[in-house]
């Protein structure tokens, strides 16, 4: 039994196909798949069954994988604990960051921490949250910068800041002279939403339930599109096929009239997230991570509220 065996079933188990596991472990499927089979002859037992469009567990194989996972977390702790010694912010540091917040977190960011900490480049990976969580587990990123809820439990996480959101329109549209909106107003709307996967999305759908009511009579929204990124739908509505909602932080200027947009707030209370920074419990460079959080701290995102507060288990 070889740790890259269990690293294999781990990936078969969380991605329920072969072909898709390779890719993620990146070796052939052929490689994948004999070192499976290798390792359910040595036990003697079928981990998976075989069949049909989608691979799942044995009930035994479960069993197995769940200690797999826990062999890998524990391994990863071993190579953290052989770095105790050495400089905490020596050394490259992984970071992933969703792709909501990335376009606007990480230029300053990564600015910052080269003026503070030269020492400890960062090596980043913008992603969705559930990938995030899966190279957190399987130790291929230290940490990652995220927003609340997140789907997984036993990580460590500090917050970072609030986010209010905020809604954009095109320069002509009827309600560009107002103050604000009220969320129960965007389900007349035609609206423009990122795809199925973004967290965002779902966070968006979560604290304005009116998009989530598709509806031709008028109770919900009349039309919607979606996009695959913030600025694919940003200029959308600058075309004027509708109007989206956007974080704060990713709007350069809330009282510009210059230009195609026009932002405006929520009315109280405003929706918003909380953006965060998650690992590891067995992971032991803290240095590194409060050197982030202070970079973070330092960083000029217009809107948002910086939080101090304490680490906790998520």
């Amino acid at each position: 039994m070889t740790l890259t065996e269990l690293k294999y079933i781990v990936a078969v188990a969380r991605q329920k196909h072969f072909g898709h596991a390779a890719e993620a472990c990146f070796v052939a499927q052929p490689t994948l798949s004999v070192a499976i089979k290798k390792l359910e002859d040595e036990l003697g037992v079928t981990i998976f069954e075989r069949g049909g469009l989608e691979v799942s567990m044995t009930p035994l194989g479960a069993q197995i994988v769940a200690q797999a996972e826990r062999v890998l977390e524990q391994t990863a702790a071993i190579k953290e604990i052989a770095k105790q010694n050495k400089d905490p912010l020596a050394g490259p540091f992984r970071l992933g960051v969703i792709y909501t917040v990335g376009p606007y977190l990480l230029p300053t960011l990564v600015k910052s921490m080269i003026e503070r900490v030269p020492q400890m480049p960062l090596v980043l990976q913008e992603n969705f949250t559930v990938k995030l969580m899966e190279l957190l587990r399987q130790g291929e990123l230290d940490a990652a910068i995220m927003a609340l809820p997140l789907p997984d439990q036993g990580l460590m996480v500090q917050p970072l800041y609030d986010e209010p959101f905020v809604v954009a329109l095109p320069k002509d549209h009827a309600w560009a002279e107002r103050e604000n909106v009220s969320a129960e107003e965007l389900k007349s709307e035609t609206m423009l939403l990122l795809g199925n996967g973004h967290c965002f999305r779902d966070q968006v759908l979560e604290v304005c339930p009116e998009m989530s009511r598709f509806s031709t009579a008028g109770d919900g929204i009349a039309r919607t599109f979606e996009g695959s990124s913030l600025e694919t739908i940003r200029h959308m509505v600058a075309s004027g096929i509708g109007i989206t909602v956007l974080p704060i932080a990713s709007v350069p200027d809330m009282g510009a009239k210059d230009g195609m947009l026009r932002y405006l707030p929520f009315s109280s209370p405003a929706p918003d997230r909380r953006v965060v920074i998650a690992w590891r419990k067995s992971f032991t460079r803290q240095a590194a991570i409060e050197a982030i959080r202070q970079a973070v701290m330092s960083c000029d995102l217009p809107g948002v509220t910086i939080l101090d507060e304490a680490p906790m288990v998520q």
